[in-house]
């Protein structure tokens, strides 16, 4: 049985499957706008890819705390990072390095990494953990707003980017 684990940007994950998102090219909003169980989303980790440990790269908002501990109560290691809020309101963790250092600090402890985010700013750890045969697959949360970046991570004999919300029936929160 493989020992994998996941690192997940967290932002980039829930966003990715709530917001709608227009396309330029056809001139259309396609309607996403979906809530994704994070429950279910670690079980699928489990049985689809063999996750035993998921990482999920969170920014840390204090109010958020019971969020918090349903997570690690469905077996995700949380690894917090402190969030500044901007003049509008929102509020802003970015948590790349966070992905990036933990799977370079949890190298040697699994067999292949799941990269959860469609973010082309992790096309070079991509990269690196491909060449070395570390690299199970990506999960972007959507096909419309991922980075074209990572395509160039597929190969003829094999895809290595996937997409979450072609699981919508399967991980829509209820």
């Amino acid at each position: 049985m493989e020992n994998n684990f996941a690192f997940i940007d967290s932002q980039n994950l829930n966003l990715g499957t709530l917001k709608d998102i227009y396309d330029e090219k056809k001139g259309i909003l396609i309607y996403l706008g979906w809530k994704l169980d994070f429950e279910k989303f670690r079980i699928y980790l489990k049985d689809k890819y063999h996750v035993n440990k998921a990482f999920l790269c969170i920014g840390y908002v204090p109010s958020n705390q019971p969020l918090y501990t349903d997570l690690q109560k469905w077996g995700y290691i949380c690894i917090f990072k402190p969030t500044l809020e901007k003049p509008d309101g929102r509020v802003k963790g970015n948590v790349d390095a966070e992905v990036v250092l933990h799977s370079m600090i949890e190298y040697s402890n699994y067999d292949k990494a799941v990269i959860v985010s469609g973010d082309g700013d992790f096309l070079c750890l991509a990269k690196y953990l491909l060449e070395r045969d570390k690299l199970k697959i990506i999960l972007a949360p959507n096909k419309f707003s991922y980075s074209s970046l990572l395509n160039v991570l597929n190969r003829e004999d094999s895809t290595v980017v996937s997409f979450v919300d072609s699981l919508k029936n399967k991980l829509e929160k209820k």
